[in-house]
């Protein structure tokens, strides 16, 4: 089992910036993976960026290309997701990911809320 816990999402006005933490614990020698997703209501649940564990090689999503980073504290069994120069349409509930072996098996972590305004 792995347990995540998200936390700095809020309200912020267009053009500002967030970040977000995501702290794991349990079987962290299992994660190969770990990403954020978000899903805005409406809305399926999307990909936002992921890093993984050996090579951290990162992966963003067109929208975000060049405004959010991703990143990880090893030493504090930590990810995070800087995000700047935010638009009304970045809000959504964020959550984090989390991929172990074997089989891919996902875990995620309860969700934090990003508000944009106009």
């Amino acid at each position: 089992q792995v347990q995540l816990v998200e936390s700095g999402g809020g309200l912020v006005q267009a053009g500002g910036s967030l970040r977000l933490s995501c702290t794991a614990s349990g079987l962290i020698f299992r994660i190969t993976r770990m990403g954020w997703y978000r899903q805005a209501p409406g809305n399926q649940r999307e990909l936002v960026a992921t890093i993984t564990s050996g090579s951290s090689r990162t992966n963003y999503a067109d929208s975000v290309k060049g405004r959010f980073t991703i990143s990880r504290d090893n030493a504090k069994n930590t990810l995070y997701l800087q995000m700047n120069s935010l638009k009304p349409e970045d809000t959504a509930v964020y959550y984090c990911n989390a991929q172990t072996y074997p089989a891919n098996y996902d875990y995620w972590g309860q969700g934090t809320q990003v508000t944009v305004s106009a």
